[in-house]
């Protein structure tokens, strides 16, 4: 199959990527990745996340950076909701999206939302119901898609259940999260027909960690799958606290990279956004994870 034209981007690092990092990054800082990767042309940033403090530390202060922003035209700062509560909390900051958050996992779901994937999706129901409502749009992620720590692999039968059921409760897209990245590309394939088959692929994206050094090459085959959406993260921030060893998301740059070598459009200005990764590496003193993000650094140092 053809690769898309264009592939939209779903900048991930301010949410996904510092959710994990154990120093308290400031709210400075977290605004001035999401003013930065907002400029460089990215038409969505994960703003931040409205959960339990008490869970995730790290984002106890997303009001105050959605306060903070410029909100460009046209982009969106989506925000993670688990829950009514968090739904509230978003509303209030005046937010446009809210994303949830399930699993293909029982055991998964269980670690990391404390209750079942049934008793998830019965959570979501009212969080999306009132979102839409009130006219925002609503995303969903569905970790674990290719492998779980606890339970090894996931039936991809599981992973479209479970995608099919965010797309009724009203997610206009749902994301399939290589949590621990274990995938390889004819398995991520083999997923995402299996998920086509009872989702739309143009409602579905594709989100894949780096860990086994797969993430790129599981991309070009959902893109060759026909998903024309990917989820990535600057300087490949990011973990997971419930996989043991999982490294972050596949970096934004070596995604950007690849795509317009192959002459997929973006609209997203690479040097800038690897100028972003070496800048928010050295804020929080850790290496930078993107090879294009250092190659560029080097050639230009």
């Amino acid at each position: 199959m053809a690769l898309p034209e264009r592939v939209r981007i779903v900048e991930v690092g301010p949410r996904d990527g510092l959710q994990n990092e154990k120093a308290v990054v400031p709210a400075a800082t977290k605004v001035e990745l999401v003013d930065r990767l907002s400029a460089a042309g990215l038409p969505a940033v994960e703003a931040g996340a409205f959960v339990s403090p008490k869970w995730v530390p790290q984002m106890a202060d997303t009001a105050e950076v959605l306060a903070a922003i410029a909100r460009r035209p046209g982009v969106s700062y989506p925000v993670l909701v688990p829950n009514e509560k968090g739904l509230d909390a978003a509303i209030a900051s005046g937010v446009a999206e809210v994303a949830v958050f399930g699993a293909a996992s029982e055991s998964f779901s269980r670690k990391n939302i404390n209750c079942s994937i049934d008793e998830s999706i019965e959570r979501f129901r009212p969080v999306a119901a009132r979102a839409l409502e009130r006219g925002m749009k609503v995303r969903g992620y569905v970790s674990c898609v290719l492998g779980c720590p606890y339970e090894g692999d996931v039936p991809a039968a599981k992973v479209a259940e479970v995608a099919e059921r965010l797309l009724q409760l009203g997610c206009y897209e749902v994301s399939l999260g290589d949590t621990i990245g274990v995938g390889t590309p004819m398995r991520a394939r083999a997923m995402i027909e299996t998920v086509a088959a009872r989702v739309p692929i143009t409602r579905l994206a594709a989100h894949y960690h780096d860990t086994y050094g797969q993430a790129l090459a599981n991309i070009l085959a959902s893109l060759e799958a026909g998903i024309a959406v990917v989820d990535s993260s600057v300087a490949g921030l990011g973990g997971c606290p419930y996989a043991k060893g999982a490294t972050g998301n596949v970096a934004t740059e070596d995604v950007l990279y690849m795509l317009h070598g192959m002459g997929v459009e973006t609209g997203v200005d690479l040097d800038a956004v690897a100028a972003t990764g070496t800048w928010i590496s050295r804020s929080l003193g850790r290496e930078n994870l993107s090879k294009v993000g250092r190659a560029l650094e080097a050639r230009t140092a």
